[in-house]
């Protein structure tokens, strides 16, 4: 059974968290000015299955397990560095000063932004305990957790959807300007810095 202010107060903490930067938000920004619209779309839509994924195993009770065991954590939280350091050092030291032929890259282009961004979230560990950690805290007395926890879920997917939605509508009309050589290297680059700090900040954290 729902309860109505318990879901609002979910409502309102999860749209403040949503639109909080992040390394999820950097890459949405820099895929919508660079890559375009399509890419940018794909990369959402990997980081967003990768929210329903961990929303799923934080069903099962995998989540908890992550909170639990140092070494589970351990495991995955150097993955997930490692990947976004390999990913921003990608953009540091490599960045690019031209766009591809869109007609001839904009496939694969678009391929692999959306297994960056369902990498980008799965390989972070820290998603799994802000589910199990956050979400018990709105569901409601008798109802059944693991069903509800996945709603939940699946409400912050909503939310970082149209969040998204927001960001490349805003960040299309800036990629003009910014479809530029040196412009789009200092923009690799900063966003390549973004990851790298992200990826320094998640190795050095800890489950709790």
């Amino acid at each position: 059974m729902a309860d109505l202010p318990l879901f609002l107060a979910f409502l309102a903490a999860a749209t403040v968290l949503t639109i909080t930067p992040g390394v999820d938000t950097a890459m949405m920004l820099r895929t919508a000015t660079v890559d375009g619209r399509r890419p940018a779309i794909l990369a959402g839509l990997g980081i967003t299955v990768g929210c329903l994924i961990w929303g799923g195993a934080v069903s099962l009770g995998l989540g908890a397990l992550l909170q639990a065991s140092e070494l589970a954590y351990a495991i995955v939280k150097i993955m997930g560095a490692a990947y976004l350091c390999w990913l921003g050092a990608k953009l540091l030291f490599a960045p690019r000063r031209a766009l591809e032929i869109i007609g001839q890259a904009a496939p694969a282009a678009g391929g692999g932004a959306f297994v960056r961004g369902l990498l980008t979230n799965l390989l972070n560990p820290k998603i799994g305990v802000f589910y199990v950690t956050f979400l018990p805290q709105f569901v409601p007395i008798h109802a059944d957790v693991a069903r509800y926890s996945f709603f939940l879920a699946c409400v912050h997917v909503v939310l970082t959807l149209l969040w998204f939605a927001a960001l490349i509508a805003a960040a299309i009309p800036l990629g003009r300007l910014l479809r530029r050589p040196k412009a789009i290297e200092r923009l690799d680059r900063l966003t390549g810095g973004i990851f790298i700090a992200f990826g320094v900040k998640l190795a050095t954290s800890s489950a709790r």
